[in-house]
């Protein structure tokens, strides 16, 4: 199995980066579970603007394309700026829109039976509305996420708890999260055993 985690932060090489760090960190954690996979941050590449999947010469999409092509899952990392993704992670949703035109010999869109997953980095409140519209668009293209494929906690706002703090984990983050690992779980098991079928 393989993953690529595309990072959308605003900054190019060699600057620092908290996406590509959190990214790195999700990388590191699937390898654990026998996943190999490397980050690309997108920042570092002349990804043109364009729904096709391929814009042209000097497009470096094509490329990024393949990669994703190659790989089971797909981790997309932005930071929050101005309370939503990145405009970098914008352009590479554009990009994905292109697959709307691929498709295997079956009708099948070439991205079904793919996993996607987001990370999200920020100083404010907002990773919740970030992922639900990165989790849509994901969709829309064809990846798979499992139902309620999202768990937070947000504390009270100007105090300094903290969730590991907490003298109980609050139900309705417990039945969160236990729903997000039972419908994870059964969604990896059936694409597994039995990939979607034609149009």
């Amino acid at each position: 199995m393989r993953a690529v985690a595309l990072v959308c932060t605003l900054k190019a090489s060699p600057d620092r980066s908290s996406s590509l760090l959190l990214a790195t960190q999700v990388l590191e954690s699937l390898h654990q579970q026998g996943v190999t996979g490397e980050a690309i941050r997108i920042a570092d590449f002349d990804v043109r603007p364009g729904v096709q999947v391929d814009m042209g010469e000097g497009d470096a999409w094509p490329m990024i394309r393949a990669k994703i092509m190659d790989a089971q899952i797909l981790i997309l990392a932005t930071p929050i700026w101005l309370g939503h993704p990145s405009s970098v992670a914008q352009r590479v949703l554009e990009r994905l829109d292109g697959e709307l035109s691929e498709t295997d010999e079956e009708g099948r869109l070439l991205t079904y039976g793919k996993v996607a997953a987001v990370c999200v980095t920020g100083n404010e409140d907002g990773a919740h509305k970030i992922s639900a519209d990165l989790f849509q668009a994901l969709n829309d293209v064809g990846f798979s996420m499992a139902p309620g494929a999202a768990t937070y906690w947000v504390g009270e706002a100007m105090q300094g708890t903290d969730y590991q703090d907490l003298p109980e984990t609050p139900e309705a983050v417990a039945a969160t999260t236990k729903q997000l690992a039972v419908n994870a779980a059964h969604l990896a098991s059936r694409l597994q055993a039995d990939p979607y079928p034609a149009s």
